[in-house]
């Protein structure tokens, strides 16, 4: 979705901390399966309603890609009671604001409200979850909608393939190898009887997760979520079988051609073990010591000192089943690519040998530290986490606890996951380049 913002934008940046707080929920289970985190927090009178899915963009059957996507747009059409084309108007109206987004794995909402609307929210989710009108005129109006935003984003913007050029590359079998947007004839060639069921089978109460932060009272906040969350159809919790993928053990090769842009770049991509796990969390680490500010190891030599690089970075693409680690640079002149890449290997082989100094070890440390409490700095900020963290990660308290699986990496750790993980014969190396044309 394209950001909206209302009158009460200023107020989610409501609580920040000076340093890591404990984060207190509470947490139960309506019968028909909805769980509800609720986080209190009187410090400014706001609130956030919001509600994540467990259904991203890897959720698809045979040529019906990006549907996930799709509803992001098109449950908010309107419901049974609120009109077609009224839901930004009411929430506006009232002092809100509202949004919503998608990944490969999950698709969140909220709204954000002066407390004193609390009740406006909760209404508006629960009347998403059970009355939404799934017509087809809120089908053509949206796939209009998706198609500009494909334009946009990807289409006629330079580099906008990067994602999708490494997922269909680096995945053979789990359906992260498809775009997260779809493809647009596969949403053209759909029914709405295919929206209709999409609907059915992921948005119900026990594949999702309702987090309520801010300026709230407990016990007449969970009145009302029992009042208007209680009475929908529990539905049945969508069963998922994707298959492992088989470990790279030939670099793979590919080219991927974009005519939004006349520099080149080169890509290592490694698919590695997902979000969950501890290894995951020691690669985020690797990648912020590789390009976590102009200070970092590869802008500090591709940029500042050799001057072979316009940019370079590394990622650590933190999702469910795999994780993609991505490393890239844009030459500068006429430097090539492999120059590039063997640039960039020297410093993995470099992790991978040597223990990284003690001072860029703290270093990093102070990194996360302040991560962590900027991540938790607002109520949206904690609404988000909250959700994440209990759908997708199987742990809410992650919330105040994550940070200690940060503070207890080793540097032996940094050196035997690079070690495990980023070999030359596990990746893809990807030469994103200008159209033919151009070149």
């Amino acid at each position: 979705m394209k950001k909206r913002l209302f009158s009460l934008a200023s107020l989610l940046l409501f609580g920040v901390f000076a340093t890591a707080q404990q984060v207190e929920f509470e947490e139960f289970d309506l019968d028909n399966g909805l769980h509800v985190i609720l986080h209190q927090d009187n410090s400014a009178p706001v609130v956030i309603t919001s509600v994540m899915y467990d259904v991203g963009g890897k959720d698809y059957e045979p040529n019906r890609t990006g549907f996930a996507h799709f509803f992001e747009h098109l449950l908010f059409e309107g419901t049974q009671n609120i009109g077609r084309g009224e839901w930004f108007t009411i929430v506006s109206s009232n002092g809100g604001s509202n949004n919503a987004n998608t990944s490969q794995d999950r698709t969140y909402y909220f709204e954000v409200f002066p407390s004193n609307n609390l009740e406006l929210g909760l209404w508006m989710e629960s009347e998403r979850l059970m009355h939404p009108i799934i017509n087809q005129i809120g089908v053509e109006t949206q796939n209009e909608v998706v198609k500009e935003e494909k334009r946009l984003r990807m289409d006629n913007a330079p580099y906008g393939g990067f994602l999708s050029a490494i997922g269909e590359n680096l995945f053979k079998v789990h359906p992260y190898k498809e775009k997260l947007i779809g493809e647009m004839e596969d949403l053209d060639a759909a029914t709405l009887e295919e929206f209709q069921a999409y609907f059915k089978k992921y948005y119900v109460p026990s594949n999702a997760v309702l987090v309520i932060a801010g300026d709230i009272d407990k016990a007449k906040t969970k009145k009302m979520v029992k009042d208007y969350f209680g009475p929908i159809a529990k539905g049945k919790k969508p069963v998922r079988n994707f298959g492992n993928e088989v470990p790279i053990t030939e670099t793979i090769k590919a080219k991927y051609y974009d005519d939004n842009i006349q520099i080149p770049a080169i890509i290592t991509a490694y698919r590695t073990p997902g979000f969950k796990t501890r290894e995951s969390y020691v690669l985020d680490m690797i990648s912020s010591y590789l390009s976590g500010g102009k200070s970092s190891v590869l802008y500090k030599k591709l940029v500042d000192e050799k001057k072979m690089a316009l940019q370079a970075q590394a990622i650590n693409l933190g999702q469910v089943d795999y994780n993609i680690f991505a490393i890239l640079a844009l030459p500068l002149g006429d430097v090539s690519l492999n120059t590039l890449i063997d640039e960039m290997d020297e410093e993995i082989v470099k992790i991978q040998n040597e223990l990284i100094s003690e001072r860029d070890y703290q270093k990093l440390k102070n990194q996360f530290e302040n991560q962590y409490v900027s991540s938790n700095a607002s109520i949206s900020g904690i609404a988000e986490n909250l959700a994440t963290n209990y759908l997708l990660k199987g742990d809410v308290n992650l919330i105040n606890s994550e940070i200690e699986i940060y503070r207890t990496i080793t540097r032996e750790e940094i050196r035997d996951v690079a070690k495990k993980y980023l070999s030359k014969n596990q990746r893809l190396e990807l030469e994103y380049l200008p159209s033919k044309d151009k070149q």
